[in-house]
């Protein structure tokens, strides 16, 4: 059967339909205006310069020489539980975007068909029917489009809510590892301190005994040392605390987190550095390197802050990635004000015949196709308030970005300064420490000569035990500090472009539950570049395109 010619009208609406096809509504998006920034970060650093910075920021981690870090760092990046959420909400925003692709085909393709019996004047008939139907509405104001530009922004949207959270976890490892350490070592000095105090109270017992000091010194230095021991628990607490955060960011069990953080160069380590007192009786003075200690031992950082870096953090790409797809809801909002167009055209047979006979259809073929158009003429008041609600929206989420701007620079500056003014406490701390031991191996010894009073002894004693308390707290408030550095910056999400952000245990959870046609293979599963945005210097308004 051929099919119909079609009318002049139908070719004119047609024509009309071409003509306008590449029109599309509403705003085209342009990113905010650079945010104000302190003066003194640099806003024109070279290319070169800048991306020598980000190869530091890229494993900041590695930087700390300690490879227990890095394995924990390794593990997380793998197993943590928010990072494997991310992922999946990467694989929903990719089925959204394949949707709202797909709406720019013929949004109606069914095929029905019915069997049915009806009586008519108490003569029964049967009645047999089978269509195909199609409709495609035509994207003439850009529907679709936006529609499509929306669904991509959001897709690259949760690629940097992944990275976002990988930057966060790595610094909370960090840190927690850095804690860890930081308590461990602080453990280590109250033993040993217990140890020394445990000493003193056996010469004063020796002395009482002698008749040479009254049961008041024997007391007095018993109540230091129980001091000391009372407060060796809550540090063992805490240190457990860390490791159970660890084991929590890694997806794992506290004791499989021991078995890491307790290696066969950690055990020598620590015995390296408890044998500088046991060997003599007497301690001996730190370095400005402290070769022996355990808490990691951060890089020194240049903190000229490079603007560029600080505006590539991947939550400012999250909420530049939201505003730019609630600019494009403007333009779908805005399509409502104008008719829509659409094709469709339907195939069918359909045959009644008396009850008792045979169904025909040679001559039961129907086709129609032509256009058609619809147009809300009188939801003009609904459809512009619509407009101005997303428009609001599209406000609030440029005002969201200004301040995740803000929230960048102020914990930037909050680390530098933080940092700076640590690292000024560190090397008083230790040169705290070093006076501190040096006047308890002299009041040791003439203690033990007879030169000084007991009371000198025990406040020897309790100095050098909160010098080194103090300097080994400050120790890891540095290393953290680096932390909170970095992690300002938005360090260490770049290393996992190009890497799965889904498992293969959890692709074959959902293959074998779900057709995915191929999306969750290994090629589909590697992690996108994300697309990076640069805000505008010049423009700061958002332009409509004239009909």
């Amino acid at each position: 059967m051929m099919l119909p010619k079609l009318t002049k009208p139908s070719l004119a609406i047609l024509s009309l339909l071409g003509l306008s096809a590449c029109t599309t509504v509403g705003p085209d998006y342009v990113h905010p205006k650079q945010a104000p920034l302190p003066s003194d970060w640099s806003v024109q650093k070279t290319a070169k310069d800048t991306q020598q910075s980000e190869q530091q920021l890229q494993q900041w981690w590695q930087q700390f020489n300690d490879s227990t870090l890095n394995q924990l760092v390794e593990l997380a990046s793998k197993q943590n539980l928010d990072l494997e959420a991310a992922g999946l909400r990467i694989v929903q925003a990719r089925s959204l975007l394949g949707i709202s692709t797909g709406l720019q085909y013929p949004q109606v393709q069914t095929v029905s068909g019915n069997l049915a019996r009806a009586y008519v004047n108490d003569q029964g008939v049967n009645n047999a029917t089978l269509s195909f139907d199609a409709a495609w509405e035509m994207d003439v104001w850009g529907k679709y489009a936006r529609g499509i530009e929306s669904a991509e922004a959001g897709y690259y949207a949760s690629i940097a809510s992944y990275h976002d959270i990988m930057v966060t976890i790595t610094a909370e490892v960090a840190r927690n590892y850095i804690n860890y350490r930081t308590f461990q070592e602080r453990i280590l000095l109250s033993r040993r301190n217990i140890e020394t105090q445990e000493r003193v109270v056996r010469i004063t017992q020796v002395q009482f005994d002698s008749g040479n000091v009254t049961e008041l010194d024997v007391q007095q230095a018993k109540n230091q040392l129980y001091t000391t021991k009372a407060a060796l628990p809550s540090l063992e607490v805490a240190m457990k605390q860390s490791r159970t955060a660890l084991a929590l960011l890694l997806g794992a069990l506290p004791e499989e987190v021991d078995e890491l953080l307790q290696s066969d160069g950690m055990h020598k380590q620590i015995a390296d550095y408890e044998k500088q007192f046991k060997s003599t009786g007497r301690k001996s003075a730190l370095s400005g390197t402290d070769e022996r200690s355990i808490v990691p031992r951060p890089p020194l950082l240049d903190t000229q802050v490079d603007a560029n870096l600080v505006m590539r953090r991947p939550d400012l790409q999250v909420s530049e990635m939201q505003a730019r797809a609630q600019s494009a809801q403007i333009g779908v909002a805005e399509t409502a004000l104008y008719p829509s167009f659409s094709l469709f055209g339907s195939i069918g047979i359909d045959s009644t015949v008396p009850d008792g006979s045979s169904f025909s259809f040679s001559d039961s073929l129907t086709m129609v196709v032509g256009p058609t158009f619809s147009w809300n003429i009188f939801q003009y008041g609904r459809v512009k308030n619509n407009i101005r609600f997303e428009d609001a929206r599209f406000q609030e989420t440029l005002t969201n970005y200004n301040k995740k701007v803000l929230q960048a620079v102020n914990e930037v500056t909050n680390a530098i300064e933080a940092y700076d003014l640590y690292l000024q406490q560190k090397d008083l701390r230790l040169q705290s420490v070093n006076s501190s031991i040096r006047a308890f191996n002299i009041s040791m010894t003439q203690y033990e000569n007879g030169q000084i009073s007991f009371e000198r002894l025990l406040n020897s004693v309790e100095k050098m035990t909160r010098a080194e308390d103090s300097y080994a707290t400050i120790k890891g408030n540095v290393a953290n500090q680096v932390v909170a550095l970095y992690k300002a910056l938005g360090g260490g999400w770049q290393t996992q472009t190009g890497k799965p952000f889904l498992s293969d245990s959890i692709s074959k959870q959902m293959t074998e539950r779900t057709d995915w046609d191929g999306y969750l293979n290994e090629e589909n599963r590697v992690l996108p570049p994300l697309r990076l945005e640069t805000p505008a210097e010049n423009s700061d308004e958002n332009k409509t395109e004239d009909l």
